[in-house]
């Protein structure tokens, strides 16, 4: 008789065991939820056989989630930018605008954008985000395609702020939901690190994936010029209206499309999402339950959830860090601006303004992908103190500043990990400090100032060596947490022997 082979014995032994665990389970628990008693059972699993489950449900989210809020980002920064387009196209002369009021409308709209971050990201904690930032995308596409009806300078300023109201949910929504679902980068000792690299692998990317989120910023600043070249070419007078006015009707018209598409791919959160299954969400939630030793659920009011985000001394740092740095960004909403300094043909100014994006797309991936196989937050900062004049200076700003960016706004991840609407209220109340900037620094770049636009220039230099700074107290702040935390694990021998999560430098 053939004797059985012992790979079956082995299948029937971990079948055996994996069902006497779930009736175990059950039996034992039975007021728990059936996501619940499932997560209990994934925890269960052989090694080999949870990561690839875990490999699985990756690649699943990545083709949804990551692809959707990419298009949707690039629309943003194409709907939010396209003055600076329009004004090259002829906006300014068109609504008679004089002195600083062209300034005062890209301002206006960060007075919008900052006052509804917060609010925002508090509700969103609360609510199905494939409706909620999908619903205020095609709000704004609605009030980006109506600018395109101002005829005067009220009209534009009125627009712009609403503009930023509907924007304001989406950036700071997108990377919270991001968060929701990636772990954050763990830093282990070396008999806690795990060995396996589907583990290791995910947890490296997260950085790379906030990176390749936000490098749709950078390419919505090339395609807004190519975009604005070809109406301009082809579509200025058609009806009767100015190329300005067909901008912004195409790209927000394309925006609201977008918006409706999206409603049915982005997911929700791990336990929520409608389209897994029961087995895919109960690893969803265990994965980041595994990385940060707590389960990604809501623990606060509203109120208390602001609280601990407004009183952590962590925040402040990252803010200062992000403030500096969009003060120095700034400098992209009049890229058109600078570049008209040339003396070009309105079509060849747009079109200059393409390449230094585009090159500025593929520094911000390296230094972020670099970031995270060298968790060395603050060293990438230095790339962004590079300024020189004219075209070639564009290309050394844009990339370096983006570059350097894509990193800070992975630190606020890594840093507010948990619970969830802690990490939302931080992200929201950073990015809205962060804005700040963007309401003064427009008025560095009057028209009087040019072609030199010196003070802009000088304005940068000195913010991004600020940057710099800010970057090395908060990693000192991180470094003396992480060895109290080492110190407190020495003294607790049953707390050395258990999982602790590291701040990432």
């Amino acid at each position: 008789m053939a004797s059985t082979p012992d790979c079956i014995h082995d299948k029937d032994d971990v079948k055996g065991e994996t069902e006497h665990y779930e009736l175990e389970e059950t039996s034992l628990a039975p007021d728990l939820t059936e996501l619940q008693k499932e997560i209990l059972i994934v925890a269960a699993l052989p090694e080999d056989e949870y990561n690839l489950a875990e490999k699985e449900l990756v690649r699943k989210i990545d083709t949804r989630l990551l692809p959707v809020l990419f298009i949707l980002l690039v629309l943003n920064y194409l709907d939010r930018n396209a003055l600076a387009s329009a004004r090259v196209q002829g906006l300014e002369k068109d609504l008679g605008l004089k002195g600083t009021q062209f300034n005062t409308a890209i301002s206006i709209l960060f007075v919008g954008y900052i006052l509804g971050q917060v609010p925002s990201n508090l509700i969103l904690s609360r609510v199905r985000p494939s409706l909620y930032l999908s619903g205020f995308v095609a709000l704004w596409g609605a009030v980006s395609m109506s600018t395109a009806l101002a005829d005067n300078y009220t009209h534009l300023i009125i627009i712009r702020f609403f503009l930023g109201v509907t924007e304001s949910p989406y950036f700071p929504g997108a990377l919270f939901l991001l968060s929701a679902w990636y772990p954050k980068k763990v830093l282990l000792s070396a008999d806690q690190i795990l060995p396996s690299l589907t583990f290791r692998s995910t947890t490296l990317l997260q950085q790379f994936r906030t990176s390749v989120l936000y490098t749709g910023s950078l390419l919505s600043g090339a395609f807004s010029g190519l975009i604005s070249a070809g109406v301009q070419q082809g579509m200025d007078g058609l009806a009767g209206l100015a190329s300005w006015k067909w901008l912004f009707i195409l790209e927000g018209g394309i925006t609201i499309i977008a918006a409706f598409v999206s409603m049915f791919i982005l997911p929700d959160y791990p336990a929520t999402t409608r389209w897994l299954t029961l087995r895919e969400k109960a690893i969803a939630v265990y994965r980041l339950e595994k990385d940060t030793g707590v389960r990604d659920e809501e623990t606060m009011s509203l109120f208390q959830s602001f609280r601990s985000a407004a009183t952590d001394y962590k925040l402040y740092i990252l803010a200062l860090v992000i403030i500096t740095k969009t003060t120095a960004g700034a400098v992209t909403q009049f890229i058109p601006t600078v570049v008209a300094t040339f003396g070009m043909s309105k079509v060849n100014t747009l079109l200059l303004t393409a390449p230094p994006y585009l090159l500025a797309a593929v520094i911000a991936l390296v230094i972020s992908y670099t970031s995270d196989r060298k968790p060395e937050r603050f060293i990438i900062a230095v790339a962004t103190t590079a300024t020189a004049p004219r075209y070639f200076s564009l290309f050394l700003m844009i990339g370096g500043m983006f570059g350097s960016y894509n990193v800070a706004l992975a630190w606020i991840s890594s840093t507010f990990a948990r619970p969830r609407a802690k990490r939302a209220a931080a992200y929201a109340i950073i990015n809205s400090l962060g804005n700040v900037a963007q309401v003064w620094s427009p008025y560095l770049y009057d028209k009087e100032y040019s072609p030199r636009y010196t003070i802009a220039f000088a304005t940068n230099t000195v913010m991004a060596a600020a940057a710099v700074c800010f970057c090395l107290v908060l990693r000192f702040c991180l470094a003396r947490e992480n060895k109290k935390m080492e110190e407190r694990e020495m003294a607790d021998r049953e707390g050395a022997e258990s999982k602790r999560i590291r701040y990432v430098l």
